[in-house]
């Protein structure tokens, strides 16, 4: 399982506070993760003003999708840092301001992406989002394909319920359902990996 810190405790009751339309925590969470995420997408696009774009686009769906967060998967800043990624993916992408170096950044591997999105993280915290990360690709592979689908797009992507119906071109309830069903498989798997003997 992932490290348990206090602050990304306290993140998690955020993102859990947030999932519950609650404005306070909402601004909480942006006055603890703002100044690192608009960071992350300056690093991308290399512009104050598209940079500023696209957290205040992360943050919109912050508010729209917090509760899909699932603290199983990552930790609350690999989530958000996901999230700012593929936004200033997109933004240049649109832009037509691709660079060979953004090229590069599409193509990485998730290990090349967890290293940098985790940069500051320490050696346990490493080691053990790497375990994580082992279980998930398993037990993402059980799930039927419209699931795993739906589940990488909202998740990794970021995309909201209406743009993942939009996206897949379903209606929004079977989405919804998807989501639902694909979160509540993987959960139990995770769960049933846990408590698993180890060494086996």
């Amino acid at each position: 399982m992932l490290t348990h810190t206090p602050e990304n405790q306290r993140l998690v009751d955020l993102l859990q506070r947030v999932s519950l339309q609650d404005h306070a925590a909402f601004k909480q969470l942006y006055d603890l993760t703002s100044a690192h995420l608009y960071g992350v997408a300056m690093r991308f696009v290399r512009q104050r003003e598209l940079a500023d774009e696209i957290l205040q686009d992360a943050f919109i769906n912050v508010w729209q999708q917090a509760g899909s967060y699932a603290a199983t998967l990552s930790t609350p800043m690999t989530w958000l840092i996901t999230i700012v990624r593929n936004k200033s993916l997109d933004r240049l992408r649109k832009g037509k301001l691709e660079s060979d170096n953004t090229s590069s950044f599409e193509d990485n591997s998730p290990d090349q992406y967890q290293e940098e999105v985790m940069e500051h993280a320490d050696p346990h915290d490493l080691f053990a989002a790497a375990t994580e990360k082992i279980e998930v690709t398993r037990c993402l592979s059980q799930l039927d394909a419209p699931q795993r689908q739906s589940l990488a797009l909202a998740y990794y992507n970021g995309l909201s319920h209406s743009e993942l119906a939009e996206q897949l071109q379903v209606p929004l309830g079977t989405a919804k359902a998807w989501i639902r069903r694909g979160l509540d498989r993987l959960k139990k798997c995770l769960e049933q990996a846990s408590l698993a003997p180890q060494g086996k």
